[in-house]
């Protein structure tokens, strides 16, 4: 029908992997966008968004960092300069309207939102411990 692109949500969690490869772009999983959900909550960062991937081994997520210099790992700070954990990777700041392909050189800045790869869901606890403010952020 002329569709650029076709997204399609599936009540049958056995039929996404069959339907990836069928010319539609994005399926998603009933059950993967509500644990998405509950897991943004469950979170110790002010994560906004979690998508469970790889049937679970996997996530990505969009966390908002806060504070400033003296109270966060991040704020002030390069991306060559954060200590992030082996399987982690920062993919996008996204700042305001503005979407930033992380590059080393970038800073990241009170309120990002940063768009964080986890392909090691060991390492999440230690991401989000990254990120999250100190007790001395007012």
């Amino acid at each position: 029908l002329g569709a650029r692109r076709v997204i399609s949500l599936i009540h049958q969690s056995a039929f996404v992997e069959l339907l990836e490869d069928s010319g539609i772009n994005i399926v998603i999983g009933v059950a993967d966008a509500t644990i998405g959900s509950i897991l943004s909550h469950v979170r110790m960062a002010d994560v906004t968004v979690v998508h469970s991937l790889r049937r679970g081994a996997a996530e990505a997520l969009e966390i908002v960092v806060h504070g400033d210099r003296s109270s966060s790992a991040c704020i002030g700070r390069r991306v060559d300069q954060i200590a992030w954990p082996d399987g982690s990777f920062l993919g996008a700041i996204v700042r305001g309207t503005e979407v930033l392909m992380a590059h080393h050189s970038h800073s990241i800045q009170d309120g990002d939102h940063l768009i964080i790869f986890v392909s090691n869901k060991k390492v999440i606890r230690r991401v989000e411990r990254l990120l999250q403010v100190s007790g001395l952020f007012i």
